[in-house]
């Protein structure tokens, strides 16, 4: 799917644009979660966190609306361009702004916190997965900005260990004892984990997947 766009789009300044600011929306994201993972699992003292974490999720929301003014103006100046590959951008920058949205609530869970987390509970629970979702974020840049379909095929891998993972620790702190504010953190830990995690894995299968079926690469993966 995508490699249509590239070969349609080639060389010319509305892809490169449109591609430079969709991969700062990924970094973007990529650099909130790992601020936010720091403070919140492993309890460090990053200065204005709260103020960058904000910041971060408001540009990534200008840089969305950016993308799709300019993919809206691109469409009323040549109405022959290749449409379905409009639609394919319009999909995935929805994706990348709701990263910025979970790593959000990632910090708010910050917040909620009564003390540091546990970290051999937290450890217990979650093995190392925020920094197999991190790995996840270069795989799904590497997968997107250069339409590399052996990358993007990766993110299958990920996205479901961590998303059944995400599903048996939720099962786990339903049965467990803990305290309710832990259990609670815990709980949307897990579920913003597994939801960045889908939005990663959306973004980079949208390289191999035809556009009616793009949000709906597990079920793919199921039939093959």
């Amino acid at each position: 799917m995508f490699n249509n766009l590239l070969s349609f789009w080639k060389g010319k300044d509305f892809l490169s644009n449109v591609l430079e600011e969709f991969s700062q929306m990924l970094s973007d994201a990529q650099s909130m979660f790992s601020c936010v993972c720091r403070k919140l699992i492993h309890n460090e003292d990053i200065a204005g966190l709260e103020d960058a974490v904000y910041d971060a999720d408001k540009k990534i929301n200008e840089l969305q609306r950016n993308i799709r003014k300019k993919i809206v103006q691109h469409l009323s100046l040549r109405p022959s361009v290749d449409i379905s590959a409009c639609l394919l951008l319009m999909s995935v920058v929805k994706d990348a702004e709701r990263l910025g949205d979970y790593c959000k609530n990632l910090f708010e869970v910050v917040q909620l916190l009564e003390k540091p987390i546990d970290q051999k509970r937290y450890q217990d629970l979650f093995d190392k997965m925020d920094q197999d979702i991190l790995e996840l974020f270069e795989i799904t840049k590497k997968a997107f900005i250069e339409s590399d379909q052996n990358t993007a095929s990766m993110s299958w891998h990920y996205e479901s260990r961590i998303a059944k993972r995400c599903d048996k620790i939720i099962q786990n702190l339903a049965k467990s004892n803990i305290s309710v504010n832990e259990a609670v953190c815990f709980a949307l830990i897990a579920r913003y984990f597994k939801r960045i995690t889908a939005h990663l894995a959306n973004t980079a299968t949208s390289v191999i997947l035809p556009l009616d079926e793009l949000d709906y690469f597990d079920e793919r993966k199921k039939d093959e």
